[in-house]
């Protein structure tokens, strides 16, 4: 099991994608497509178990096929048209990132139909439970290895870039649902996992204490949130300062952008009521 550190924009401890044996679990975006193709040296995976479509996490998907046409893509049923015509999924980020896309995420190309094993949520599938993880994204999915008893979790379990680092909740627009993210988490604690794995960043096997504390990470996001952007952006910030180092806390703010989180809140807090 390799964690491959796609140092994003040149910072490490950002992005990971996992290689297990001939599945790669989220490739990254193309921006770091170099990076992961020297980490693959020469020896491509035979899938890409997808936890959702950003592109973060996603965004080399069709690069990669580009390059080796047999893999086959593991996607949640709602994401997977925008695997198939990308075209809305770059215009929502594009509102989000503006000129700096190309420069964040680089190239995002259609894959192919025939390439992709659509998933409903549910099952087994090549020594993988897949369940059905909404709150994050509307179609995120999380992995259990079953031989080792570790999630591969995406955004799910949130954002910890180090031991000692804090646990928060990436939120950016367009989808978050908190109390369906309430209702994954209960169900990743279900399955007893031995660790967690995180895009954002690395593995975690104090499972208990680190579902617990992104649980109050998402009451205190909301309570925030409803307090107006300057309240939660100064809160976000008393989260990181003192906690981690400058260093780390570069990390979490390119991982999870704080203006987006908040933007993300405001749209779920909207549609609410």
């Amino acid at each position: 099991m390799q964690l491959i550190d796609l140092l994003h924009l040149g910072q490490p401890r950002v992005i990971g994608s996992w290689r297990v044996g001939e599945v790669l679990v989220d490739p990254g975006p193309s921006s770091c497509l170099p990076v992961l193709l020297d980490a693959l040296g020469g020896q491509p995976p035979r899938a890409v178990a997808l936890t959702h479509i950003h592109l973060d996490h996603a965004g080399a998907t069709g690069s990669l096929l580009a390059r080796f046409p047999h893999i086959e893509v593991w996607v949640h049923e709602r994401g997977a048209p925008h695997l198939l015509d990308p075209t809305r999924l770059i215009m929502s980020a594009t509102r989000l990132y503006g000129d700096d896309m190309q420069r964040l995420w680089g190239e995002v190309l259609p894959v192919p139909a025939e390439r992709l094993r659509v998933l409903h949520g549910g099952g087994r599938l090549d020594g993988f439970q897949v369940a059905y993880t909404p709150g994050h994204a509307s179609h995120h999915v999380c992995y259990l290895h079953e031989e080792s008893g570790h999630v591969f979790c995406g955004d799910t379990a949130g954002v910890r870039i180090a031991d000692e680092g804090p646990v928060l909740a990436p939120t950016p627009p367009p989808d978050i649902d908190l109390e369906l993210w309430r209702g994954s988490l209960g169900l990743i604690a279900r399955w007893r996992p031995r660790a967690l794995l995180s895009t954002h960043f690395g593995a975690y096997h104090d499972v208990e204490r680190h579902l617990a504390e992104l649980s109050d990470c998402l009451r205190r996001f909301e309570r925030n949130a409803e307090l107006g952007e300057q309240r939660f952006l100064a809160a976000l910030e008393a989260d990181l300062d003192g906690r981690v180092s400058a260093e780390i806390g570069r990390c979490y703010r390119q991982a999870m952008p704080p203006e987006q989180c908040f933007l993300g809140l405001r749209r779920y807090l909207s549609r609410r009521g």
